[in-house]
């Protein structure tokens, strides 16, 4: 029972951190396989509630409660098959770091912030490496003007014109070249 919780806690949690909402309430999702999620999100719903009633059953046996526990049983057995028919019709991909983390009783949440965390440091490191490449530019070209004064203008007023001509992207033999291809 561990492992089937899980994977419905794995699933509950996929299915509600989306932002899909569910079928009640006159909330209808206008998509059919927002439909289709939502149908699973309600039938694991069922599941875990068949699951608690079962605990329940389980946890105060006795002879004159068999009945009532086969009948759970059966139930939970059938949910299960509802379950598995609708999440058929639902395509979502959840990463099998995030399954592993519910696996092991950690917070789905977790992988998220990592990921948000990764996308932000690579973010910093490319900004860093732009701005390198802009202040390479820049004192090159001031050691240009230095060097060569006269071919630095000549190249500013060259770089203007093509800039004006081609909508802000240098020309190079009179080509359009993209400003991010030319350093200088």
């Amino acid at each position: 029972a561990p492992n089937s919780s899980s994977a419905a806690a794995a699933a509950a949690a996929a299915a509600s951190g989306n932002g899909v909402q569910g079928v009640a309430g006159g909330d209808r999702p206008e998509d059919p396989s927002k439909q289709n999620l939502a149908q699973v999100t309600g039938s694991i719903q069922k599941t875990l509630g068949l699951l608690h009633q079962l605990n329940l059953n389980v946890s105060s046996f006795s002879s004159a409660s068999q009945l009532p526990l086969l009948q759970r049983l059966n139930a939970l057995v059938a949910e299960l098959d509802t379950m598995q028919k609708l999440a058929d019709g639902c395509n979502i991909q959840v990463p099998m770091e995030v399954v592993n983390l519910i696996d092991d009783g950690k917070n789905p949440d977790e992988f998220t912030r990592d990921v948000l965390n990764s996308c932000i440091a690579k973010n910093q490191i490319t900004k860093g490496k732009t701005d390198a490449f802009k202040s390479l530019r820049k004192h090159l070209l001031e050691e240009l003007e230095e060097a060569f004064p006269d071919d630095a203008e000549a190249y500013r007023q060259i770089r203007a014109t093509s800039a004006a001509v081609s909508g802000n992207a240098p020309a190079f033999l009179g080509l359009a070249v993209p400003s991010h291809v030319l350093m200088f």
